[in-house]
Parts: C-alpha cells; structure tokens; sequence
C-alpha cells in the first residue's frame, strides 16, 4: 500500500512545521465527543489538549460529534449546552450550581431547561481560525465556517459561512450537485481508494468523482 498518513498516529507527518497537527481521534478520550478518522486540529499552542482547551462546557448528556477528513484551525471552539443560563424568569444566575440552599430550591428548574441536542460537524468541513460554534448546531458535509465567525444556526452542506452571528454566504455548487456530492461520501470510502485518486478528490468537479465512483462501483444510477 502507498505511504499514507496513520490514523492512529497523533501527530501524522514528519515535516516539522506541522508537529503542530494532531488526528483528534488519537487525543480525545471524553464519551461525550465522538470524531471520525483523519480530521486534524492545528494548534501551536497543543493540539492534543483539544479536548480540554476547544471543547468548552462539556458535561451533561449532549455530545460533539464531528464526521472524518475534518481541518480545524487554531482557536475553533465549541461552546456545549451546559454553559446556558435560565432564562425563564427575572434572573439569569445560575443559582443551582452552587450547592446548599440555592441548588435545593432550584434544582428542578435546571433540571427542565431546554436542551438543543447534539453539536454536529459534518464530513470534510473546513473551521477557519478563531471560530466559536454554539450548542446544538449542526454544519453539514463539505461546509466552510470563515475566520472569526460565531455560529449560531445550522450551515448547510457545502455552504461557506461567516460573520457574527455566522450567515451562508454562499454555497461551493448547485443543489444536484450537493446531492450528488452526498451521495458519493468519498470520505467513506477505503482508504486505498481515496489515496488512488486523491487528485480528482481534491481538484476534480462533481460529475468527475462521480464518474469515478460509477467506475470503482462506488455509485450506483
């Protein structure tokens, strides 16, 4: 098989610029974050503290869960649910995390505040540097979140974001061809496959790695 980059590997290339990339899959160890193989975080300041440093709030039953073949730039963070505040009534203190009398007469009102689900990261999403994205959002496959943005809704598949809060600014390709993109999940296929042709992967157009899919049985229709 060709030299490929190991998945198991946390720092998988030998180039010494790029010591600062790690495979997440290799450093988190929570439940509660789930990452496919080959998705990185470059960091200079320790990527392998991903889990400590970017993933914020982590605690309860909501979990992050980010697909394979993602880059994440230095300073992406993930705000979880567990850092809302109530909102219901005239204060926002959290009261309830305190202990004692406050926690006992509070209890059940932290217990019912509403809870937006999983944080979930596509395929092959691109998270440019400085970006924060909120509890329950969900980026769809192929997706670009800009420098700097704050995202508070989800961002569709193949769509560019940016801005604060976050808006589609645009998206890579028509509709059929986001579907088509979809129905290829290039990043599923083996490994041997992908390094293959990793030339039409990176540079090719829709139709072309759709060709190519019909032609190693990948596709059907």
């Amino acid at each position: 098989m060709p030299d490929t980059p190991d998945p198991t590997r946390v720092h998988p290339s030998t180039r010494p610029e790029l010591t600062n990339v790690a495979f997440l899959s290799t450093v988190v160890s929570s439940p509660l974050i789930e990452i496919g193989e080959y998705t990185y975080y470059d960091d200079p300041g320790g990527a392998a503290e991903f889990e400590t440093r970017n993933v914020l709030y982590n605690y309860g039953p909501a979990k992050l869960r980010i697909g394979r073949f993602c880059a994440l730039a230095t300073g992406a963070r993930f705000i979880m649910p567990a850092a809302n505040h109530p909102m219901i009534g005239c204060s926002t203190y959290p009261f309830t995390m305190f202990g004692g009398a406050w926690t006992e007469a509070t209890l059940d009102i932290a217990a019912d505040l509403p809870i937006k689900g999983d944080t979930v990261i596509g395929n092959d999403v691109w998270i440019g540097r400085d970006v924060t994205i909120m509890p329950g959002v969900h980026i769809g496959d192929g997706a670009i979140i800009a420098t700097g943005a704050v995202v508070t809704g989800d961002i569709p598949a193949y769509g560019v974001a940016g801005g604060n809060p976050a808006r589609e600014i645009h998206r890579r390709f028509y509709d059929a061809d986001v579907e088509l993109l979809q129905r290829i999940a290039w990043w599923n296929w083996p490994i041997e496959t992908i390094t293959a042709h990793v030339r039409i992967i990176m540079a090719g157009q829709p139709k072309d790695l759709a060709a190519l899919a019909r032609r190693e049985g990948l596709l059907d229709g």
